[in-house]
């Protein structure tokens, strides 16, 4: 795989903000893209993933059915947690309480915990406020995740919905997931559409928010893709201006 050549123009502010479905690329592109800007980078799904990873450690059981109690600890715990995240787009870190936690957040079982914590509004709240922050005490950053074009990051430079095709997010997730097979795929998909559906509408690009569909085009050609509409957002705004 190719990356685009660094951009080495004078590092003025910038926000880049990328959303889209589960398997569309926002990961794979969003580091492509702060790599070129060099600029940082920001996972705001692995908050969700690293709260409900917490909440598991405290006891939480977020498999059953959620009750007033549950939620109430759940937001507690949120308020509260001890997490660092490194916003490298080459060596993310994640610790929580001092655990490196990087790759434990990302294991099926974690992935099945999320939906629990990530659907209470007032975890959104406070989850979003920390995302702002960041971006706030970042000169230049690339984040990606829901509700970041719309909710976290409205202002930002350049706004992206990266989209594809459910088979072509199949392929690129049975990559990384090389042990399920495709009924798994197509119902964990499938699932996460509609639960993250529930709580923000991602498929469809808001105002000022530029799609790329990528369900035709490799990697290097999808980062390409993202490169160009961000460039051209760019001069848009600077012509505006």
């Amino acid at each position: 795989m190719t990356s685009p050549r660094a951009d080495h123009t004078a590092q003025a502010p910038l926000v880049i903000a990328i959303d889209g479905p589960s398997g569309s690329g926002k990961s794979t592109v969003a580091k492509a893209l702060a790599r070129h800007f060099q600029a940082r980078y920001l996972d705001t799904g692995a908050m969700y993933r690293t709260a409900a990873l917490w909440c598991h450690h405290q006891g939480v059981d977020l498999a059953t059915a959620p009750s007033p109690e549950r939620t109430e600890r759940i937001i507690e715990l949120v308020q509260t947690i001890p997490v660092h995240q490194d916003l490298d787009p080459d060596a993310q870190l994640i610790l929580l309480d001092g655990s490196d936690v990087t790759e434990a957040i990302r294991d099926p079982n974690v992935s099945s915990m999320v939906s629990a914590v990530s659907t209470i509004p007032q975890v959104r709240e406070i989850l979003i406020a920390r995302q702002r922050q960041l971006i706030a005490g970042s000169p230049r950053i690339v984040a990606e995740g829901r509700d970041i074009t719309t909710v976290v990051a409205p202002q930002a430079d350049a706004r992206l919905l990266l989209t594809a095709s459910e088979t072509s997010r199949m392929a690129r997730r049975g990559l990384q997931q090389q042990q399920e097979s495709t009924q798994a795929l197509s119902a964990e998909i499938t699932e996460r559409d509609q639960r993250d559906l529930s709580v923000v509408d991602f498929m469809t690009p808001a105002d000022g928010v530029a799609l790329v569909d990528s369900t035709e085009l490799d990697l290097d050609e999808t980062i390409a893709s993202a490169l160009q509409a961000v460039q051209t957002q760019l001069a848009e705004r600077t012509y505006r201006s």
